[in-house]
């Protein structure tokens, strides 16, 4: 070894340099790839959260009386819509018919053919 003062100089440590830049970057990508990557905390079915942590829409999904009443309300709203006219998209032109209608009308344009 030299008693040299310079001899640890900048071309001797660069390799050192080197290597900790790489190893800090390495070190700030796992991070970045950790923070953009982290999946959204998953909805809790065991009944443990907080009701008033969620919006009042949400709310009817933390109990069975709230889920039923939200599946009797589809129901209602799907045979209303099952046995009457209406629109499905005016600008298109279709339709919504009641079911017994459009099963006549399906008998009569197979029977035809």
């Amino acid at each position: 070894m030299s008693d040299n003062p310079q001899a640890y100089a900048f071309p001797q440590r660069t390799p050192v340099f080197t290597a900790v830049v790489v190893i800090l970057a390495a070190i700030f990508c796992g991070w970045l790839v950790n923070r953009s990557y982290r999946p959204a905390p998953a909805f809790d079915n065991r009944g443990t959260a907080n009701p008033a942590d969620f919006e009042e829409s949400a709310r009817w999904k933390f109990t069975a009386e709230g889920r039923a009443q939200a599946l009797a309300e589809l129901r209602q709203k799907e045979q209303a819509q099952a046995m009457t006219y209406g629109w499905v998209d005016q600008s298109k032109g279709i339709a919504r018919l009641p079911l017994d209608r459009a099963v006549e009308l399906t008998v009569r344009d197979h029977a035809k053919k």
